[in-house]
């Protein structure tokens, strides 16, 4: 053996040894991600409350840092909304994505990294440094701590872009979501639809079915054979459509919707669902879930003066908003 390889056979048995050491003190690998945070995440009503830091795989650097809980919120506000759009608005946005990710946390994190949070949308939430500017600095820190709860425990701080006049009456109608009820979302008249971008007020998407069959396959699993029908099956009580029919599968409006693509069936709010011609067309208003807070609501109430706590009371029923930490 040269003297280049006994290096190597020392080095590697030293790395052994190292690993076997860790084990042994009960330590984790020195090759796996930092720790979750997790378990220092503090309760509602915990009066002993400091500001947390997270673990956060960062999917654009590739790796895992930790960051302040309050700079993660600054991020997700500017990757979500508007910069420039009223501080109540973008302060309202900043509780219920505060909300959103210390009931995550609880529940868990991103298993797939073991961390507390990850900026791969598809994960965890948007996020995107980049964006943040003093506006939105301004509004996570007008809303430091500020969270929503119902019951004592934290809510799922669902929200999306805009609801198309009216936000679904139940996670269940806009989400499919049954891990746990849900029962502070509810249905009220959207003020932001008529403010809202044409695309979101009025939409239309067209697919061809071979693709729509492979679509479905792919994202559940099941075949709905040739397409040459499609029909609507049941309405949730916001117009919101809940279970279709396409070929001969019967499945939740939200589900098609996911296997389609969000960003092109931008609802479920459907006025026209058909097959004609070898293609699947879809028309609807609104872009989003329709669950809890509307984007394109919030900045319109924050215009006319309202607050971030009004405008979250107006679209989450039965909750408390309570300051959790300093």
């Amino acid at each position: 053996m040269d003297a280049a390889g006994k290096k190597i056979k020392i080095l590697t048995g030293a790395l052994c040894l190292i690993f076997l050491a860790a084990l042994a003190l009960g330590c984790a690998s020195p090759f796996s991600s930092p720790p979750r945070q997790g378990d220092r995440i503090p309760a509602p009503g915990d009066e002993n409350a400091r500001e947390p830091i997270i673990t956060l795989y960062n999917k654009e650097k590739g790796k895992v840092e930790k960051i302040k809980m309050e700079k993660y919120i600054e991020g997700v506000v500017a990757a979500e909304m508007d910069t420039s759009w009223p501080i109540e608005a973008l302060a309202a946005q900043a509780i219920i994505a505060r909300t959103f990710t210390l009931k995550k946390i609880q529940e868990g994190g991103v298993k797939k990294y073991n961390t507390d949070a990850s900026t791969d949308e598809q994960e965890f939430q948007a996020y995107d440094a980049s964006k943040i500017n003093d506006n939105v600095r301004k509004a996570v820190a007008r809303s430091r701590g500020i969270v929503v709860t119902h019951n004592g425990k934290y809510i799922n701080g669902w929200f999306h872009a805009d609801a198309g006049g009216r936000t679904a009456a139940s996670a269940v109608e806009g989400l499919n979501f049954t891990k746990e009820k849900a029962p502070y979302i509810h249905s009220v008249n959207d003020p932001g639809f008529k403010s809202s971008p044409p695309e979101n007020r009025s939409w239309k998407a067209v697919f061809p079915v071979s693709e729509v069959r492979q679509k479905i396959q792919n994202s559940l699993g099941r075949d709905p054979g040739p397409i040459r029908e499609v029909k609507i099956l049941e309405r949730g009580p916001s117009g919101r459509v809940t279970k279709v029919k396409v070929g001969n599968l019967a499945l939740s409006g939200p589900s098609l919707r996911l296997a389609l693509g969000s960003e092109v069936m931008r609802s479920t709010l459907l006025t026209q669902f058909k097959v004609s011609g070898g293609r699947l067309i879809a028309a609807g208003k609104g872009y989003g879930h329709g669950v809890g807070m509307s984007q394109w609501g919030a900045k319109v109430m924050a215009e006319n003066g309202k607050s971030a706590e009004e405008i979250i009371k107006y679209y989450y029923k039965d909750v408390e908003i309570q300051k959790v930490w300093r």
